[in-house]
């Protein structure tokens, strides 16, 4: 009997080895187990045209704000705000309309007229209905950056008080590609729209304008116009430093108005990448103006959470927004912006988050939060308000996990981790990534600044170290044809109305990469380690500080 179960396991092995059954190199999709038996049902209800596009403070808005509250409501999450699971976030909504051209003179004469929409994008955050620059002097200002530990200003020698500022998108490292300038091809913050606008703002320019070029920007005029245009918002706050007009020019425009200021614009954007670069007056002006309806709204960050049994006042944070940019209705059709990858992945992956946390044996040591969050494509709004007004102590959140736009193309051998090596969550991520048997991929196009343009960046400013990762590029049983598809199907789906479930989405990639921020939350939560930010971070003092706060 015995030598006869031998001769049967031997066979079986042998069988089993020719016929495939065992693969080291691959693990195959299939056998990646479902994350939640309820997660595709939570990505196609908020993604459905019921939702509307889920914005901030419209019918929809209130509908995935219910739903969410709902679902945190049965798993049996605790109300985090005084009894409530909503974090009120006050906020302005505006929106413009009868646009004039964007007119610009020489000598008193019109020079050249550019359209709204085509040509130009323009909007306000001043609570002023009607929003007028009229003939405001043109001033080129670089890359319109102040950035003294890189012993940088554009805007040295240079008076702009009252004026309209022409400025490069990105920073002057990506266009020369030089190490030594700025972090070279990798955005900083000083390459962000916001910081821009901020910064023309505390110069006191009337107005400014982002010159668009799709490969420094990192997304098309497409996303520029869809973004822009229509209902805008802003945190219902002090907005009288604010500028009176902020938006974007085609290049092909910027390239029209250098002309007619007889410059050449190619050779001017060349100079502004130099340290010895100043600032140049354009002797053009700008005009423009437009009716701007502003209403104050209440929209809600939707937020519950787990209470640690050790430690129930340190944190783990789960995030992602639920928000997107709503509808558009116009005189033939009513186009709807589902946003089924951004964000109904990772709002559906925050409330299965929260499902796999209460379905645990035993409860965390911390606290486990989910934070649903409101008005991230209007400039990651709720969760600048979070971050200005926690629920749970700043000093005392451990870490953050974002989930923005995850993976629905397939298992990958890879994660693509936006920030990696910046802080010890590499340590944590690492470590059940190669459980995975999967390789870290650091951020592949770190020009395009999606380090400052998620959630997550609200927690970082605080000092709380966070991970932003989703899948990656080596496709499980797919060839290199398959990721450049990939690549292409997302950019071409980005911000659009074609944002949507469709034929090449596969679960299995999602399924993969939540079982691994499930992991990495479970270890955080289960620690008594406070994750710190790597030396030479800009980061790291403020942790620092916020460590003399904690008290065991």
């Amino acid at each position: 009997m015995f030598k006869n179960q031998n001769y049967f396991i031997t066979n079986l092995i042998i069988y089993l080895l020719v016929s495939g059954f065992f693969i080291s190199c691959e693990i195959a999709p299939e056998s990646i187990e479902k994350f939640s038996e309820n997660l595709e049902r939570h990505i196609k209800t908020l993604s459905s045209d019921e939702f509307e596009g889920r914005a901030p403070a419209s019918e929809g808005g209130r509908k995935t704000v219910e739903y969410i509250e709902g679902e945190f409501k049965k798993i049996g999450l605790n109300p985090a705000v005084n009894g409530s699971y909503r974090q009120p976030v006050p906020l302005v909504e505006s929106k413009g309309k009868n646009f004039s051209d964007l007119r610009v003179s020489k000598n008193g004469e019109t020079a050249g007229s550019f359209s709204y929409g085509d040509d130009m994008i323009i909007m306000s955050k001043l609570q002023k209905n009607n929003i007028s620059v009229d003939e405001s002097e043109l001033v080129f200002v670089g890359y319109g950056i102040v950035a003294p530990e890189y012993g940088w200003n554009d805007y040295e020698d240079i008076d702009v008080e009252g004026k309209t500022v022409v400025i490069l998108v990105n920073d002057p490292g990506f266009a020369t590609e030089d190490d030594d300038l700025f972090t070279g091809r990798a955005m900083t913050y000083y390459g962000r729209w916001t910081y821009k606008y901020a910064e023309a703002a505390r110069q006191g320019a009337e107005a400014a304008l982002i010159v668009h070029q799709t490969e420094p920007a990192s997304y098309g005029w497409g996303v520029v116009r869809n973004s822009w245009s229509g209902t805008q918002f802003e945190l219902d706050q002090d907005n009288n430093n604010n500028l009176t007009a902020e938006g974007w020019i085609q290049l092909d425009v910027a390239e029209k108005i250098f002309d007619v200021a007889g410059i050449n614009f190619e050779i001017a954007a060349e100079k502004a990448a130099k340290p010895e670069f100043r600032a140049k007056p354009l002797n053009l002006s700008a005009s423009v103006s437009f009716d701007n309806k502003y209403e104050n709204k209440e929209c809600y960050n939707v937020i519950g959470y787990i209470e640690g049994s050790k430690y129930p006042d340190e944190t783990i944070v789960y995030m992602g927004h639920w928000d997107h940019l709503g509808k558009e209705e116009t005189e033939d059709e009513v186009l709807i912006y589902s946003g089924a990858i951004d964000n109904a992945t990772g709002t559906g992956g925050v409330i299965a988050m929260a499902e796999r946390f209460v379905d645990l044996e035993y409860e965390p040591k911390r606290s486990v939060a989910f934070l649903a969050l409101t008005a991230e494509e209007y400039g990651l709004l709720g969760s600048q308000f979070y971050a200005e007004n926690p629920v749970f102590p700043i000093e005392k959140t451990v870490a953050g996990i974002n989930m923005d736009a995850l993976n629905v193309y397939g298992a990958t051998h890879d994660i693509t981790a936006i920030g990696y090596g910046l802080s010890e969550l590499d340590n944590y991520l690492e470590k059940h990534a190669e459980k995975q048997e999967r390789t870290i991929e650091p951020n592949p196009a770190p020009h395009a600044g999606g380090f400052f343009r998620s959630d997550h960046y609200s927690f970082v400013r605080k000092g709380v170290p966070t991970i932003y990762a989703s899948g990656g590029r080596d496709f499980i049983g797919k060839d290199e044809k398959y990721s450049e598809m990939v690549a292409d199907d997302i950019d071409q789906r980005y911000h659009q109305p074609t944002d949507m479930i469709h034929e090449l989405w596969s679960y299995e990639g999602l399924y993969q990469d939540l079982w691994l921020f499930y992991n990495i939350g479970k270890d955080l939560a289960n620690s008594n380690v406070f994750p710190q930010w790597y030396e030479n971070t800009p980061y790291r003092e403020i942790r620092e500080k916020s460590a003399d706060k904690r008290n065991r």
